[in-house]
């Protein structure tokens, strides 16, 4: 008995043991994001598009904001009561209006950081005076409930007051850290508190109709270090699944599901729903995760992520493919031109996947970021900076055309935040290493230790795959130089096997270290070198760019028989203002060849593709159908509908399926 004991007792210690090694483990993998506030963007890719929205994203949001809609009058309006005692007055607009003013200011705060322009400063200024006149003495900030009564507020979970709040939030914390003024900060924090007193009572339940709030309430978390704000991140997340909805928001719904409340967000397994809450609740998950370190959240992430990566995400990192629900249906069900793949979700794909490669320092997230960023997010936005997309469909028959607002605006600011934002999701730091997670030409300091360790990035990404990095640390220091291998350089365009490359490119990657090749390890999907550093050190990776076509699996129906383009991390579109007006009469030919060419789209340099293929066209006499040789101009998918309304496919025909017949 007693030797059964001892080894019952030396079984326990080591699997105390190992699950004590397992967390430090877990501890030591995570890093940090270098913040945008250190990054300073060259890149001749990304840095004109940081100025246009600096200039035309942001004037065109500034107009729609204060002139044409009431949404900054509502603010007025609501000084205006509180100052006079007035009765209730009129509200312009939509219950989450506000929502937008603070986007926007989220992303006048990015833009002052890469763009400054005092006029904008002022501008922000000026609202963020009108946003704290508006708030009321217990903290609560929302023009919708003040101007139309007050006793309705926090009765309807469906009214996004909560998102609102989570909006002003962001906000607040990123004109913090650009501009150092703690105003709106001060007005954030006191709403944050307002709600916190409010709601996280014993037997006071509530569920967040548009989830929001939990991500910046973690954004809030970090840069005040109090530690209410990630318990009250924790107790939304909490909230769910508990039936606590029923009769609110499910009524208005029909379905839980459609906003995540079906089950508990820790036993969640699959995606339901609309896309965008889902978005903002993952993230807002991963950030609580990587806080507290609870491996429910993670596990439930890990599972959903799968769920979406693997059956539901469409080649351009769009996701939610019904305008219906705004979001998902079944498995597989990835239709082209009725794909709504709302700007926004997008967006968020881009923030739960930032979130998930910090949480777990797997490079794989950051493969879904990329190409959410590089094709599903930045097609929302024109390249004259002041058109949009609400919705992002693979093919189009030359009905679909970019908007100047919309009256649910959400997308235009998110975009544009998005982009002003890029230097927040390029570096990672921890004490033991540096991360390079996307190829954007810029320069930051990162402080390993004592040590202030300045490096450069240069690259001509995503047109070259030339990545060169140096360093120039003040003296000697020791640390793990971590730079993703993209999985598309490796035949792998998207984790999971939802989509395949047809061939097989067998590319060795060259790393080189002042000129000479380095030993280097793979580790999570990073090159890793690991050494003691010098000023002048120089780390030269050499990415393939070849024109890849690219497959689905068979359960997507409406890509069987049909490839797409891609090349490096951009997928490509065959458009009808290259190719005669026409994108539905092409066929891919079991022996299509294919050649890169510089080309302009507006003011826009890109690298088309120049493919051999075949069109299908009525013979001479118009009595036949025949097909013949053409070469066909595809470009990247970000940039079309931008020379007016235009017929485009992303998946082009290898075979003949149907002959529609048209005067």
């Amino acid at each position: 008995m007693i030797c059964i004991k001892r080894e019952l007792t030396l079984s326990l210690a080591l699997l105390i043991s190992a699950a004590i090694a397992t967390h430090a483990q877990l501890l030591v993998q995570r890093f940090e994001p270098v913040g945008f506030a250190q990054v300073n963007i060259t890149d001749q890719f990304w840095k004109p598009k940081l100025d246009k929205v600096a200039t035309a994203t942001l004037r065109a949001c500034i107009v729609q904001t204060e002139e044409k809609t009431g949404r900054i009058r509502n603010f007025e309006k609501v000084a205006r009561k509180q100052n006079e005692k007035l009765g209730d007055i009129q509200h312009e607009g939509i219950y989450y209006d506000d929502s937008d003013v603070y986007k926007a200011i989220e992303a006048m705060a990015y833009s002052l950081k890469n763009h400054p322009d005092a006029a904008v400063q002022q501008k922000a200024d000026e609202w963020i005076d009108k946003i704290a006149a508006a708030q009321l003495p217990d903290g609560y900030l929302n023009t919708y409930y003040t101007l139309t009564g007050l006793d309705k507020r926090w009765t309807d979970m469906e009214k996004h007051e909560d998102y609102c709040a989570g909006h002003l939030i962001e906000a607040a914390v990123a004109y913090y850290n650009t501009t150092g003024k703690r105003k709106l900060l001060d007005v954030a924090i006191r709403f944050a508190n307002h709600i916190d007193s409010t709601f996280r009572l014993k037997n006071r339940p509530w569920v967040s109709g548009h989830q929001e709030i939990e991500l910046a309430l973690m954004r809030l978390y970090h840069v005040t270090h109090q530690d209410r704000y990630l318990k009250l991140a924790d107790w939304y997340l909490d909230q769910r699944g508990h039936g606590f909805g029923k009769g609110v928001i499910w009524d208005q719904w029909k379905n839980p599901k459609y906003c995540q409340d079906d089950v508990p967000v820790k036993q969640q397994k699959e995606i339901t729903g609309h896309a965008v809450r889902a978005m903002y609740q993952y993230t807002g998950a991963a950030d609580v995760a990587a806080a507290t370190n609870d491996p429910g959240y993670l596990t439930a992430m890990t599972t959903v992520w799968e769920d979406v990566v693997y059956r539901n995400m469409y080649l351009t990192g769009g996701i939610g493919s019904s305008g219906r629900n705004e979001g998902f249906t079944e498995d597989y069900d990835l239709p082209n031109e009725s794909a709504y793949c709302e700007t926004c979700a997008s967006v968020g794909m881009v923030f739960w996947n930032q979130r998930m490669n910090l949480l777990t320092g797997e490079s794989k997230y950051i493969d879904v970021l990329e190409r959410s960023l590089y094709n599903g997010a930045l097609d929302g936005l024109s390249l004259s900076g002041d058109r949009f997309f609400y919705g992002n469909p693979l093919s189009s028959s030359g009905n679909y055309g970019r908007s100047e607002w919309f009256g649910t605006a959400c997308c235009p600011s998110n975009i544009a935040r998005l982009v002003a934002s890029l230097g927040d999701y390029i570096y990672g730091r921890s004490e033991q290493g540096i991360w390079v997670n996307l190829f954007v030409a810029s320069n930051t300091t990162v402080t390993i230790g004592k040590t202030s360790i300045p490096l450069q990035l240069d690259t001509n990404y995503p047109w070259q795959g030339a990545v060169k990095i140096t360093v120039n640390p003040a003296k000697k220091v020791a640390y793990a130089l971590h730079v993703r291998l993209p999985g598309w350089a490796e035949n792998v365009p998207a984790p999971g096997k939802l989509y395949q490359f047809t061939d097989s490119v067998k590319t060795a990657i060259n790393v080189l270290l002042n000129g000479k090749p380095v030993a280097y390890r793979q580790e999570k999907g990073y090159l890793v070198i690991d050494r003691t550093w010098q000023k002048g050190d120089v780390v030269e990776v050499a990415l393939p760019m070849d024109v890849r076509q690219v497959t689905s699996r068979a359960d997507v129906k409406a890509n069987q028989n049909r490839v797409a383009l891609q090349r490096g991390p951009l997928v490509y579109c065959v458009e009808g203002a290259d190719n005669g007006g026409r994108a539905w009469n092409i066929l891919v030919p079991a022996k299509a060849t294919f050649a890169t060419k510089p080309h302009q789209i507006l003011d826009e340099p890109v690298i088309a593709i120049q493919a051999n293929l075949s069109v299908v066209e009525a013979s001479p006499d118009g009595l036949a159908v025949q097909t013949s040789p053409r070469t066909i101009t595809a470009i990247p998918y970000y940039a079309w509908a931008n020379r007016g309304k235009s017929p485009m496919q992303v998946w082009l025909p290898s075979r003949v399926k149907e002959v529609k017949i048209t005067d």
